[in-house]
Parts: C-alpha cells; structure tokens; sequence
C-alpha cells in the first residue's frame, strides 16, 4: 500500500509541473541525442570507408610506398622474385577530373592503374567488366577506362555500352580523351580503372609506380621479407612497408581528435541537463515538504524517500534518453543526407556512408543521460532524506540555510587547473576534458557563496529604497533557493560564453594567419588541380617568363609535395618556399628564428609536426635527412642534415607541414618546377589585363590545352572560401550553443515561476501589510534581476575560465595548433544581457500571476 503511494506521489509530482520537467528531459536528450549522433555519424562514416578501401585495395598482406615521390618500377620485378610472395601487384594511383556532355564542369576522380591480369586474384571488386559489344581485350587496350557506380552516376551515365561518350580526363595541365569500355564492382567515392602500362604511357609516368601490394606465402612473416629485401645489393632507401590497415588508421587518426571534442561539447551538455534535473527536484522537493513529512508520519522511511526522489530523476533520464536517442538517429540520418558524413570537417569528402545504427551504442548513451539525471536529482534526494517530519509540519522546515564554506569548489578548481598542465593521453586531451569538467563542478559548488557574497556587497546600494532593500535581503537569506534558480543561467551561460570564446578566438586567428600566408593578391595554379606529390606543377622557366610580362610587378614561385615519414601516420606536407633571409616575413612564427648553423639546412616545421614526431627548434632532425637519403645515394643531391629551426602556425595542415627554402629545394632535389605562382600586378594594370597577358604567355609556353587549365584566384577569394569552410566544419557548435542556451534559459523560467508560484501567502501577507500589486511586482522583478544578474556574473566568470582551458589546452593538444585568446566582448554582452533581461521578465510574469489572486484567500490558508 505505501509504496503504491510513493510511486503514485513521485507521479503526480512530475505531472504537476510539466513545464519543469519538460526543460530538464529537454537537456538530458540534448546530451544524448549530440552524443550518439556523432557516434552514428562517425561509425557509419568510418564503415563506409573501411569496405570502400577494402573494395578498393583488396586484402594484400604488405603495401611498398615511397618515404618521398614514386617508387621506381624496378623495384616490382626484384620483389616479385623473392620466395617469401605469393603474388605482386603494381599500383599507379593519380587524382583526375573526369568531364562528359552531363558533367561539363568536371568530377574528382581518383584513376587506377593496375595489372588487369592480377586484380581478379588481388582485388576482385576493381576487375574490368566490359560492356556487351567492348572487345575482349578492351582492359589492356590504351586510353580505356571502366567505371565504378558512383562515377557513373557523377558522370550522368544512365548505361555503359557502345554508345556510351567518351570522357576527357584533366590530369594536372594535361588533358586526354578516353573511352568508356565497361565498369567495376567497388564501391565508395568515385573512381575509374585502367590498365597500369596504359595509365603510364597516357600520363607520362613511365616508370613509376605508386606502391607495390603484396600477398605472402604461408609461413613467411613480414619481417622475413623486409630482411631479404635489405640484403638485396641495391635496395634503395626510403621504401616503407605499410600495413593494409594503415591507411584507415591514417583516416582515423586525423578525425579523431574532431571526433572526440564533438562527444565531450555532447557530454557537456548532459551537464546542463543534470543540473536543470536537480534544479527542478530541489524545488519540487521544497515545495513538497510537507507531503515528504506527511509520508514519513505515515510509514516511509528515509531511505524509502530518497529513494522516491530518485526514482522521479530516473524516469526524467529515460524519457530524456529515449527521446535523445530518437532524435540522434534522426539528426544522424540528416548529416549522412546532408553532409555525406565528414561531420562539417572534411574528412570523409566523397564517402556517402548508409546509417548503420548501434543497439549498444544506443544503450551506452542512454545510460550516460539516465546517469547524469540520477547526478542531478541526487542532492535533492539527500535532502528528501534528510527532512524531519515533526518541524517540517510545523513550517518549521526550510531549505536554505547559510551559503556554506567555499573550500569544495577551491578544492576542484585546483584540481582542475593542475590537471590542465597534463599532457595528452593517448594523442588524446583527456586530462584536459576532465579539467573542464571539474572546472564546471568547482563553478556551481561555488554558486551559494558567490550569491550571499556579491548580494552582500549589494546590501549598501539598496539602503535607501525599502522595496529594493526587501527584494535584497529575502535573496540573500535564501541562498540555496537563489543557487537553484541562477544555477541554469551558470550552466547554460557558462557552456554559451565557452564555446563563443573558442570559436570567436579560432576565426580570428585564422583571419590573422591567412593574411600572413597570402602576401600576394592573386594566385595562379591548375583548375581543381590535386596537391602534393600529385599537383600539376609549372616547367622551369616558366615562372621567369611571367615575371618579364609588362603587367607583372613580381612573381614568387611556390612547390608543394609529400612526405610519408611513417606509414601510419598521413603523409606531411613539404613546402618549397621563398623564406629570404627572414622567415619570419613569409611564415606566421610561433617563436623566433633560430640561425642555422653551417653545413645544415634549415627547416621550419608546423606545430603539428612538432607534436607529432617530438621535434623541437636548435636540434637535427635525422629522421628527415633519411628521408632524403635515397636522393644522396643516387648522386642527385648531396647529403643534407636538417635543423630545425623554429615552429610556425599552420591551420589547413593537421597532419603536419615542413616549410625550407625554394633554393635549398632545388638543390637538393634538383627540381626546379612550382605547383603554384603567387603574382603581385604591376601598378596601374588591371587584373583582366594581368590575366589576358599571362593566359596568353601560357599558352606560348605551356600549349593551348594547358593554357585552359590554369584558374586565377584571388587573396580576398581564398580566405573568403577558408572562412566559410570555417563556419561549414563549426556549424555544429553553433547549433550545440543556440540550443544550449535556449534550455538554459527554459530552465531558468521553470525555476522562477515554480518559486514565485510557490509564494503566493508572502505576496498576500505583504498585500496585508500595505504594499500595492505593483510594488509586489517590484519587488519579484528585482529579485528575478538581482539573481539573474548573479547568474550572469558567475556564468561569464566560469565560461572564461573554460574557455582558457579550450583556448590553450584542449585544442592545442587534439588539433595540434595554437591561436591568440579573443574576448568578443560586444557578443558576451548582448549574451549576459539576454539572460539577465530573460530572467526579470519570468520572474515579472511569474509574479503577475500569483500576485493576481485574492490576497485574503492566499493568507488564509495559513489560518
């Protein structure tokens, strides 16, 4: 009989403020459904792109790669020969667009070279299908490609057939007509197969190979072939063996970091929804003390009611979870729609992953909310139990009491900010997460004491206004009720500020970076031109003969390639620049320029390489002169020894970048080419001008076909596209922030209007004692002003002190990149000013309507 009771009072509790319960189910499936939305994103993202390499790669049991360039096609008949490989199989791999009469503009398309002959055996799904009337032969016929689905339908090719138009490739400054002779099983982003001997002749890359899979012999180890390969007279440096995994852990490893901080902002928000739980419990649990009493005379015990109050937080958790989980999977299925499963960050571009939906990451997510809900309601439960019934029915009960000692909150805010200091774990900033964490908890343990210490300091500036100085002392004497009621506007405005801060302070540096890195106002490279190894580069010369047009003030040259220091790590980017005798000028450097010392070459790595491959300035870097060893051994270059110089900043590169001089380049490599031109106008001319003239010194140089390949872009045009793929890759905080605010602030509202609701024999004792209607609203609009205006202090204080955090530790340790801290003080105003606005008018509205009943009736209650 009690416990049908208790369960049938824990009912009507939360039936009777729905609009309470509704804000804290609301944040607990906030949480949940951020949470495992980028969970389900993330995963079906990554299968995707696994079965695609899978499809793509085959299942070889070792890879060869170049450290640097291609490796040489020599290289495949010594390691087919040795008896530990069953079977070898060559690779050229080159990024071109393909246009056809459907798509003029061009399709990114990733072309492969292979032994036809081998791929059934090595990768089934690339294998050659031609069409009905092709020739048998047609895979090894020259300047024939197949298609994979997603290029076919890219390419707005309803059929492969006989009729089927041909497709023109742009390959760098190159363009080739090709025809369509069939197409491949494999899945995932487009691509088109050919014949490797026919890629090489097409392209001009006689001799070259892009890697080498290989299959063993059973029996025979990985380690046993490296061996006899080393042993080989003439086996070059510089060949890595590379684990078939590598790459999607290369992939992995470069979303993760995104990946994670987008789970913590989802955890962070769970935070808020544990408090609005215990915000809405603890006033529940106050205005029900006296049925709390009444059921502890009737029988329950202190732990039956603890347990009453839990069992209310708990069922506030699994609707929140259930909703939460229902809105991820639906939030994740747009993003999958909509954005193809890059998260916003660019690291699944043309992955178009099925939503593959996780019971158990269903369930760990929506025990994370129910969790959080028994956090919040915890407290409150304490207090339930606690409660003593006798003075309780007396009104003798209360829940306030003085503000309590500050040290717990000291106590975890010094926690946090050692545990700020810790290095990351794992590649992760997991220390620093859980600074941020404790930080948050600090924050709010410290909210009783800062709201009786500043309405204390308040207290003089009321002394003259009796309605004030009611307003005043009635907040400060309940300090309990005054944390519960700012306690939304701390979590929600703390997490709004924090997150404002951070990307605020990301834009602007990134705004300050690209003006360092783009010194020129117009740019001049292949149209839709790949980077790296396999950008379209400009012959010597070239750059000179612009350089002479009467149009042109000045010309800087500008080569980019790759570096695969280690097989499972993505590949750096080596960057040929004009450094002069100042780096400083062309580089956004973190520190100083340290002078190079004799007989070294000075390089200048990006804070990523820095972190990555533990390199630090005044020190060689052997490992990159190894990489450059294949080059010393062939006579090309001489031996060079690489000194770090200094670090710079580098925003577009997470996976690192090495910045040295064009001429140290070219002496080293003895490659004199550049990927791309910077150009300054001479004064007066025009850009139209500048370009007729260049496009027309191109097409004396380079060729008419050439010539129609190369694209202008200006400086204003980049850093315009940079910001708004910014704002694309953040999209996500930004909504996470709205929303986060918006539940704030609907629990804040909860909170006043339940209180003030709950005071309807004050408003009538003070109707009693001669204080009009609007005086009463007064005073409720002041005390709604001065605990918002708390909350507001409080929730800039605590989300600076966040942001800091996220500023200088979090995404220095998951994104390797530091930025200069920017307090857009104009926004953090407008935001503290929404809140303290929102929180007078509730409190306003609230009291309108208790003040509005009969005052006599409301005190007679008492009699």
């Amino acid at each position: 009989m009690l416990a049908a009771l208790l369960s049938s009072f824990s009912w009507r509790a939360l039936r009777h403020h729905p609009w309470r319960s509704a804000a804290a189910v609301a944040a607990v499936m906030l949480g949940v459904a951020l949470g495992f939305a980028v969970h389900v994103i993330n995963a079906s993202a990554l299968g995707e792109f696994s079965q695609a390499m899978r499809s793509v790669g085959g299942q070889p049991d070792l890879e060869l790669r170049a450290t640097r360039g291609h490796l040489p096609e020599s290289l495949y008949g010594l390691v087919a020969a040795q008896p530990q490989v069953a079977l070898a199989s060559p690779w050229l791999e080159l990024p071109v667009r393909a246009s056809s009469a459907a798509a003029p503009d061009g399709v990114p398309l990733r072309l492969l070279g292979a032994d036809a002959l081998l791929l059934p055996a090595m990768a089934p799904a690339l294998a050659p299908r031609p069409h009905a009337g092709a020739d048998r032969l047609a895979m090894l016929a020259p300047a024939t490609v197949f298609l994979n689905a997603a290029a076919q339908q890219a390419l707005g090719l309803a059929s492969i057939d006989a009729d089927s138009p041909a497709l023109t490739l742009h390959a760098g400054l190159q363009q080739h007509l090709v025809r369509v002779a069939g197409v491949v099983a494999a899945g995932g982003a487009p691509l088109t197969v050919m014949d490797i001997g026919a890629a090489q002749d097409l392209f001009g890359r006689q001799g070259q190979l892009t890697r080498i899979d290989l299959r063993l012999r059973p029996g025979h180890t990985r380690a046993q072939l490296q061996e006899a390969l080393a042993a080989l007279p003439g086996w070059p440096a510089g060949v890595q063996f590379a684990e078939p995994q590598d790459a999607l852990q290369r992939v992995d490893s470069l979303s993760r970091a995104y990946r994670v901080n987008l789970t913590v902002l989802a955890l962070v928000a769970l935070f808020t929804g544990a408090f609005l739980v215990y915000s809405v419990l603890a006033l529940s649990v106050a205005q029900r003390a006296p049925q709390l009493a009444l059921l502890a005379v009737l029988g329950a015990t202190p732990r039956e009611r603890l347990a009453l109050v839990l069992l209310e937080s708990a069922a506030l958790g699994v609707v929140g979870s259930l909703a939460g989980i229902a809105l991820g999977t639906l939030l994740a299925a747009l993003a999958l729609a909509l954005l193809g499963g890059d998260l916003g960050g660019g690291y699944f571009t043309g992955v178009q992953p099925a939503l593959q939906w996780s019971a158990p990451a269903a369930l760990v997510y929506g025990l994370l909310g129910v969790a959080a809900a028994l956090i919040g309601g915890w407290w409150p439960a304490r207090q339930a139990q606690r409660l003593a019934p006798a003075q309780t029915l007396k009104g003798l009960g209360s829940q306030d009491g003085p503000g309590g000692r500050p040290w717990a909150g000291i106590v975890l805010i010094a926690a946090s900010a050692l545990l700020a200091g810790v290095p990351p774990i794992f590649g992760l900033a997991l220390a620093a997460y859980v600074s941020v964490g404790l930080l948050l908890v600090g924050g709010m343990a410290l909210l009783p004491w800062l709201v009786q210490a500043l309405l204390r300091q308040l207290q003089p500036l009321a002394a003259g206004n009796a309605l004030a100085l009611l307003a005043l002392e009635r907040a400060r004497r309940m300090p309990a009720s005054a944390a519960v009621a700012v306690g939304g506007v701390v979590a929600a405005l703390s997490l709004a500020v924090a997150l404002t801060v951070m990307v605020g302070s990301f834009r602007g540096s990134l705004g300050q970076w690209l003006d360092s890195v783009l010194p020129a106002p117009l740019y001049l490279r292949a149209a839709g031109g790949a980077t790296g190894d396999e950008a379209a580069v400009f012959p010597p010369g070239f750059a000179d003969a612009l350089a002479r047009l009467p149009g042109v003030a000045r010309v800087q040259a500008l080569r980019t390639s790759s570096l695969q220091l280690q097989p499972d790590r993505p590949a750096v980017a080596l960057l040929a620049w004009p450094l002069g005798g100042d780096p400083a000028q062309a580089l956004p450097l973190v520190g100083a320029a340290l002078p190079v010392p004799k007989g070294r070459v000075g390089v200048y790595v990006s804070e990523a390489v820095r972190d990555l491959y533990g390199v630090r300035p005044g020190a060689d870097w052997p490992l990159l002169s190894e990489v450059f060893r294949p080059l010393a051994q062939s006579g090309q270059a001489p031996k060079a020894i690489f000194y770090v110089a200094s670090v710079w900043r580098d925003y577009v590169r997470q996976h690192g970048a090495i910045a040295l001089d064009s001429q140290d380049f070219m002496r080293l490599t003895g490659d004199a080419r550049a990927s791309d031109l910077a150009l300054w106008p001479a004064p007066g001319a025009s850009a139209d001008a500048l370009q007729a003239q260049v496009l027309q010194q191109a097409r004396q140089s380079l060729g008419p076909a050439a010539a129609g390949a190369l694209a202008f872009t200006t400086a204003e045009a980049i850093r315009a596209r940079s910001m708004a793929m910014f704002d694309r890759s953040f999209a996500i905080t930004y909504w996470l922030q709205a929303v986060a605010i918006a539940i704030g602030l609907f629990g804040v509202a909860a909170s006043f209007s339940a209180q003030v609701l709950a005071r309807r024999k004050e408003f009538g004792l003070l109707a009693h004692l001669g204080l009009t209607r609007r005086q009463i609203l007064a005073v409720v609009a002041a005390e709604g002003a001065a605990w918002t205006a708390v909350g507001a202090v409080a929730g800039l204080l605590l989300g600076l002190a966040v942001a800091a955090v996220l500023v200088h530790v979090v995404n220095p340790q998951s994104f390797h990149w530091s930025m200069d801290l920017a307090l857009p003080w104009a926004r953090l105003g407008a935001l503290a000013a929404a809140v303290l606005a929102v929180g007078t008018l509730t409190a306003w509205l609230a009291g309108r309507q208790a003040a509005g009943q009969d005052a006599v009736m409301a005190v007679k209650e008492d009699w």
